[in-house]
Parts: structure tokens; sequence; C-alpha cells
């Protein structure tokens, strides 16, 4: 979820009910820290809830340093992610490729672990190919070397986001380790959160790509899984009045230009949920200020019905 769940995502997720969110992915090599894109996903300022933060890298060294770095920022909680299957990522040995290599992953474990005080926890796939899933194993080894939860997406590396994702393997590393486990991949209901925490016996689940375009997805699921009812769509007000203020606080967090070209997926995502027959998003990304994204929106949503 890198260029996805930056500050302004993560606080509207947080007070649409997410129990935790996550930072961005950051890289352990610390010569890439003082970049401009690092930065921003290095501020914690005014961040709400839990301050979790996820970084990746290959080398154990530096991925110590790295969580030490943000320990001192403000991190809570450091996670490590073993789980992208991006091949910018991977083919630095990072992310989910490490799966192949279970003695680099517990160097680098027990590395992170010794060099904060703060809880470590880890994000995987159920292993790198179909035909090797060793999800089990990358449990145990994590809780053996102090992993205080575990996060599960249910594909492998070679599946990327194809498919659809399965629960057998992390229903059997629930039953594997005791500590938490958080099952991941393909949530996009209130009804596919329930299932799916009754079929693996998962103590929560993850959601990713289901919230994009629709962080009211957190508090529906909470609600149903609290009460067994389901809470009607958001109104289009609601979509109105979000996307208008996430894309202010996107101008206000990167500011115009920066700020401009991120809201363009981000109202993409929107109108593909919540208004998909809509050419509208044909014509946002061909704008270039914030005063006109601003303009051209609420023109829009003032035409609709």
């Amino acid at each position: 979820m890198a260029g996805v769940t930056d500050q302004p995502f993560r606080r509207l997720c947080h007070e649409l009910g997410a129990g935790l969110t996550v930072s961005e992915m950051l890289s352990s090599n610390p010569l890439v820290w003082d970049t401009k894109k690092s930065r921003d996903r290095m501020d914690y300022t005014d961040e709400q809830g839990i301050r979790a933060v996820q970084i990746a890298g290959s080398e154990p060294e530096l991925m110590a340093a790295a969580a030490q770095f943000q320990v001192e920022l403000g991190a809570q909680i450091v996670d490590i992610n073993m789980g992208c299957p991006a091949k910018k990522v991977n083919k630095k040995l990072a992310g989910s490729a490490l799966l192949q290599y279970p003695d680099l992953v517990s160097e680098i474990i027990s590395a992170v672990v010794a060099a904060v005080d703060v809880p470590v926890t880890l994000k995987i796939r159920t292993g790198w190919e179909p035909e090797h899933r060793n999800g089990v194993e990358i449990a145990r080894l994590a809780e053996q070397l102090g992993i205080q939860s575990l996060a599960v997406h249910g594909r492998t590396r070679a599946c990327m986001y194809k498919g659809h994702a399965e629960y057998d393997t992390i229903k059997a590393i629930k039953a594997a380790v005791t500590i938490p486990v958080i099952a991941n991949g393909d949530i996009t209901s209130p009804q596919k959160a329930k299932q799916v925490l009754e079929y693996t016996g998962a103590d929560a689940i993850m959601i990713g790509r289901g919230a994009q375009g629709n962080p009211w997805l957190f508090r529906e699921v909470a609600h149903y899984l609290a009460t067994g009812e389901q809470l009607p769509p958001p109104t289009l007000d609601e979509v109105r009045q979000m996307v208008l203020r996430h894309v202010r606080e996107l101008h206000h967090y990167y500011g115009e230009f920066g700020g401009v070209r991120i809201a363009r997926k981000h109202v993409g995502w929107y109108l593909n949920q919540h208004l998909p027959t809509s050419d509208f998003r044909r014509v946002f990304v061909s704008i270039e200020s914030a005063d006109e994204q601003i303009q051209a929106l609420t023109e829009f949503f003032a035409t609709v019905n």
C-alpha cells in the first residue's frame, strides 16, 4: 500500500473505525531517508491512534538501524514487511522475496527485535509460489524469535494480486502459533470479513486495497461484527464531503504539485466505488491546479443525484 496509506488517508480510516493503521513501507536504506518521499512517509505529526511503522529491506544491520531510527521518531510498533510482491522490491531481496530464505528471515527478525524496545510485528504472504507455501514454517520461526503478531496475505509472491486469496494457509498458521494472527486478502465487505474470521480462526483482519475509495468499509465491518446488522452505504452527500476533505488534505500535506497528482488516483477510486458510470475521472486527471480540482469536484457533485 505504498503510495496509498499516507497520513491523510490513515487519518480518515482511523476516524471511520480502523483499529490500527500502519505507515507506508519505508526502506531500510539510510541513503534515501532524506528524500522528500521518505520524509513525508516518516512524518507522524498529529498521527491518530497507535503509531505503527512498516520497514522493508534485506540486510539485518540496516533493518535494525531503521527500526531504531523510526522508534526515535515516535514509532510505537515496528512492522517488518515480508509480504510485498512488487518487482522493484523483490529484486532487492526485500518484501516477499525473503520467504525463500528462512535463514535470512531469522537474521532480520532477530536483529530488529533486539534493536528496539517496542513490539515488532511481521507481514508475510503464504509463500513465494503455490508449490512452495512455507507460511507455517515462517510463522513458527517468527514466534520463536519474538514477533508479537503476524499478518498474512492469502496469496504467494508469484500470485501477486491475481485470482482469489486462499485462507487455508492462514487457518493452518493460526493453528500452528499462539501469537495473534491477522488475516488479509480480498476482504471487501462486512460479510467477507466475518467469513474469513470464522474460517481461519484469526484474531483480526487487515484491509488494504478494499479501502481504496471506500474508507467507510471499516465502520461497516466493525458494526456488522458487533451487531450482525449491515449499515447502509454512505450517502452521496457523505461521499461528496469525504472526497472534498480528502483532496484538500492531500493538497495541504504534499503541497500543490504533489497533492494534485496524488489526489487523481484517490478520486478515481472514490468514483469507481460510488459513481462507477461517471466519466468525470477523465476530466479530473487533466486538471493541474489545486483550486481547479476543488472547483471541478464541487461542480461535479452539484450535478449528480
